[in-house]
Order: C-alpha cells, then structure tokens, then sequence
C-alpha cells in the first residue's frame, strides 16, 4: 500500500513537471499572475510586490528566450529590460519624437523601481535588520505597474512577431 501510494506521487510529480512544460505563455497566464497579485495586495503587500516583481521577470526573460536572445541567469530587471526595449524597438534613443523618448525612459524606469522595491520591500530578501513594511497603496502601485508593463511588454512582442511573419 506504501509502495502504491509512493508509485502515485511519482506519476504525479511527473505529469505536473510535462504540464509546466507545456503550457504556453500567454495573455491570460499575465492576467493570472497578476490577479494573484491583486488578490494579495492588502493581506500580504510584500508578497504581492514579490510577485510583480517576478512576473515581470518572467515576461522579459520569455521574449528574450523566444527571440534567442541570450541573458545571463544573475542578470538584473533592468539589464532584462534594455535587451527587451532594444529588441523591441522600445528603447528610448530608437526614437526622435520627445514625447516617446519620455514614456519609453519612464517605462525604464519603472522596471528598475520594480526590481528595487522587491528588494527593499518584497518577501524574498532579508530587511537587513530594518522592519520596513509596505503599505497597501506601495503594493498596490508596484502590482498595477508591473501588470501594465507586463501586458504592455508582451502585445508589443506579439505584434511585432506577427507583423515579422
């Protein structure tokens, strides 16, 4: 009975690891990362910036992957984002126009606050003694940044695959 139970785990374990690879990275995965994100904003805020900050990640390392554009595992959010934004055509010195220019480094710069906040205030680093704690609006703001750009990062890349096509 141990051994069938054991068996059964296995077989578990196995079909769940071929599930996670095989699901596709989409829109809706985004939406659903960010909704867990949303749900956790007032209850658990340095969870939920955690998250922002890792869906983020996520969405720059999978465009960078789908381009074969090769990153290093210890890069930081802002080395991801200035490979994406170039590949993209998002950087701000690809383009002339100033109000372009001034989203596009505000969209910089947003990613790099992101990867900064988790740091100072998220759940996956140590507080180096300090009790820091965000607030649900510092939560709340880092989730619907990184919601944004995450969508935002990921249509641009369709769109550019499609039109390439």
């Amino acid at each position: 009975n141990r051994d069938n139970k054991a068996i059964e785990i296995y077989q578990l374990n196995q079909t769940n690891n071929i599930l996670r690879k095989n699901i596709s990275f989409s829109e809706s995965y985004i939406h659903e990362q960010w909704e867990k994100a949303i749900e956790r904003k007032s209850k658990d805020p340095e969870g939920a910036i955690t998250i922002a900050r890792t869906l983020t990640e996520r969405v720059l390392k999978y465009i960078l992957s789908q381009q074969n554009i090769s990153f290093s595992d210890s890069a930081d959010l802002s080395e991801l984002y200035k490979a994406v934004a170039k590949s993209l055509n998002l950087a701000p010195e690809q383009h002339q126009e100033g109000i372009f220019k001034q989203i596009l480094g505000g969209s910089s710069a947003i990613v790099n606050g992101l990867g900064q906040i988790r740091n100072k205030l998220g759940d996956s680093h140590g507080t180096n003694g300090l009790n820091l704690k965000p607030k649900e609006r510092h939560s709340e703001l880092a989730v619907n940044l990184a919601g944004t750009m995450a969508i935002f990062l990921f249509k641009t890349y369709k769109d550019a695959n499609v039109s390439n096509q």
